[in-house]
């Protein structure tokens, strides 16, 4: 049996430039990251058409925008993407913003990724 334990809080890391990303737990069957995103900064788009994608709001406010609908979201909250469907974050407030990212299955490796899914090796 596998058991892997994470502290968020060792991941949370802020840069100006672009928002920041670590890979918290990567398994055949699942994979997530941590996504730490300054004021005034995006994510995305971000998906992929074989795996359904959840979005939690660790820390802060988001603005989701998935197939052209707005979704506002605080702390605590969750959306959930069906396979195939883009979706880009903004901060929504001039406090960071930090999301919890899983995809099930995992994307594609980096090699055969599209632009935009996300990149397993940060």
């Amino acid at each position: 049996m596998r058991v892997e334990i994470r502290n968020l809080q060792d991941l949370v890391r802020f840069d100006d430039e672009a928002p920041t990303r670590k890979t918290l737990h990567d398994t055949a069957n699942l994979w997530s990251e941590l996504v730490c995103i300054n004021r005034n900064q995006s994510y995305g788009p971000v998906g992929d058409d074989g795996a359904e994608s959840l979005f939690t709001v660790v820390a802060g406010e988001a603005v989701f925008q998935v197939d052209g609908r707005r979704k506002r979201l605080r702390q605590w909250r969750t959306l959930l993407a069906e396979p195939g469907r883009a979706v880009t974050v903004t901060n929504a407030s001039s406090e960071p913003l930090v999301l919890l990212v899983v995809l099930a299955p995992p994307p594609v490796t980096t090699a055969d990724a599209a632009p935009g899914r996300p990149d397993r090796n940060d």
